[in-house]
């Protein structure tokens, strides 16, 4: 590698590697006219991360500027995941060594050899894809996390307003170059002191954060860290609501945002029904059941073990915060939405609701969560159609992969046969109205009003733009409609906790489709929208 020196000082000395890949701003000049005010004429790269002068290429002046990937013509590469000092596994030499052993890194305990099977298991498919391409030499290069003073100070300026219903993820993901998801999460834990309260050591914490993200697959149109940044913002929303600000204890409130944080973790871009007609190994091992949800939840609870978050907790007390992770996150399974509601309208028309009561408050977290998911319909036009393009992107592009395939293309997943407006008007028509409306009689506040009112202007906005589509058909004028079928659903318990792989039952549930099969109003099942 090649040797990088400073002369500012008039002394030649070797600068490391690793302060050359650190984060936070770094200036290294050979020339004087260069050290402290450079002049952009004679810098032959000024966008991006590295700048550098070109008379004497073996000097850097490093300047954080936006979202780039690093470049240089000198030897210097960004540092890998596996190589940052709050990862302890190299990813790197995972599969280096012939005997396929862990090499051991600070405060890594080798478990002796793992074999490929067990590798995989313990791997999501986004790092076990990174591993692999590591393993044939088709290293992903990631851009360094570096930011501008500026973009730092903007994204601190957005936070002071992270309570808003008119937040921007889009905006506020581009200032933290990408990482809404760990400046958000981590912003909001501290801002409710979690960190002191229990004691959460703040490197794991950043690990454990980071981790996540990463895992989210950012080539995902739909399903991605944004999306679980942007779900993490609506449940602090929600949270502050006075129903639940004077009822939920601070632990109830740590495993809502950590809930919202991982409730898509490593989510693959394809919905439930095509994991189980591709005989997926995860539908198998999930029995069919929620299958997503469950896998979502078991890497949450894998990183919270692999980072060591909550090992300073009695046993006892880390399991229980697991299943009530887990029991979070299965609620969102779009295919129990007539089940949930249903218990919620219940409880709504006894007013027996108590929020002293620990299951009570548990299963308005589970609501509150459900909300949040899909509450893109509800947010201002122009970052609801923003959302809604996505999610039509990732269904086509299933829909597309199933053609391929020469597989049943799953509902609303057909572009031929869908449209983004009609999919839009079906979804708001049959699963956000119906949940949201519920939601505004436990919470009669000004939020839910303006959510509803948003979520009335937004649906007439898509009417209008398919009127002017003029479709060839009367048809395709109609809302997609459900049909119903019947998938294997576990039940509710009072304690709301996750229910076995072997503890299910089938029910009657309901599937979106294109052809307006039913006039029921019942609940699409299959691919929920976030």
């Amino acid at each position: 590698m090649c040797q990088y020196f400073s002369r500012t000082t008039g002394l030649d000395r070797p600068v490391p590697k690793h302060v050359l890949s650190r984060r936070g701003a770094i200036s290294f000049s050979s020339s004087s006219s260069l050290f402290g005010a450079p002049d952009p004429r004679q810098l032959s790269q000024r966008r991006g991360a590295i700048s550098y002068d070109s008379s004497d290429q073996t000097a850097l002046y490093i300047r954080m500027l936006g979202d780039v990937r690093v470049r240089s013509q000198v030897g210097f590469e960004p540092e890998g995941r596996g190589s940052y000092p709050y990862l302890c596994i190299d990813f790197r030499t995972l599969h280096s060594c012939s005997e396929s052993s862990l090499i051991p890194g600070p405060g890594f305990i080798s478990a002796g050899p793992v074999s490929g099977r067990r590798l995989r298991r313990l791997l999501s498919f986004q790092r076990y894809l990174h591993s692999s391409r590591l393993l044939w030499g088709t290293t992903h290069l990631n851009p360094l996390h570096i930011l501008d003073e500026d973009y730092i100070g903007q994204a601190k300026c957005m936070l002071e307003r992270v309570g808003s219903w008119n937040f921007d993820i889009f905006l506020f993901d581009r200032l933290t170059n990408g990482n809404s998801l760990v400046t958000m999460t981590f912003h909001l834990l501290n801002q409710y002191g979690l960190l002191e309260l229990f004691q959460l050591d703040m490197v794991k914490l950043w690990r454990f954060l980071v981790m996540v993200q990463e895992d989210y697959h950012s080539l995902n149109p739909y399903h991605n860290a944004v999306h679980a940044a942007d779900v993490t913002q609506a449940m602090y929303c929600y949270l502050r609501e006075p129903k639940l600000a004077k009822s939920l204890t601070s632990c109830d409130i740590l495993l809502g945002l950590l809930a919202a944080a991982t409730h898509d973790l490593d989510h693959p871009g394809v919905n439930q029904p095509f994991l189980i007609k591709t005989n997926h190994y995860l539908a198998k091992l999930y029995r069919n059941s929620s299958v997503l949800e469950n896998h979502h939840w078991r890497s949450a609870v894998g990183l919270l073990r692999e980072t060591g978050l909550f090992s300073h907790l009695p046993a006892e007390e880390g399991l229980k915060m697991e299943r009530q992770l887990g029991s979070l996150i299965l609620a969102t399974d779009i295919s129990r939405q007539n089940e949930y509601l249903g218990k919620f309208r219940t409880h709504l028309n006894q007013d027996d609701l108590c929020l002293s009561n620990a299951s009570h408050r548990h299963f308005i977290l589970q609501m509150a969560l459900k909300c949040a998911d899909i509450c893109n319909p509800c947010r201002p036009w122009e970052l609801s159609k923003q959302w809604s393009e996505k999610v039509t992107q990732e269904f086509f592009h299933q829909g597309d992969i199933e053609k391929k395939h020469k597989l049943e293309v799953s509902p609303l997943c057909d572009s031929q046969r869908n449209s983004m407006g009609n999919i839009q008007i079906g979804f708001m028509t049959y699963v956000v109205e119906p949940l949201f409306a519920e939601w505004g009689r436990f919470s009669d506040t000004r939020l839910s009003q303006t959510m509803l009112g948003h979520l009335g202007l937004n649906k007439a906005s898509w009417g209008g733009l398919v009127q002017q589509e003029r479709p060839s058909s009367p048809d395709e004028l109609e809302p997609s409609r459900p049909a119903s079928v019947t998938m294997p659903t576990p039940a509710i318990t009072e304690e709301s906790e996750p229910e076995s792989a072997s503890a299910v039952e089938p029910i009657a549930v309901t599937t979106a489709t294109a052809t307006g099969a039913t006039n029921s109003k019942e609940i699409p099942q299959g691919r929920k929208e976030s």
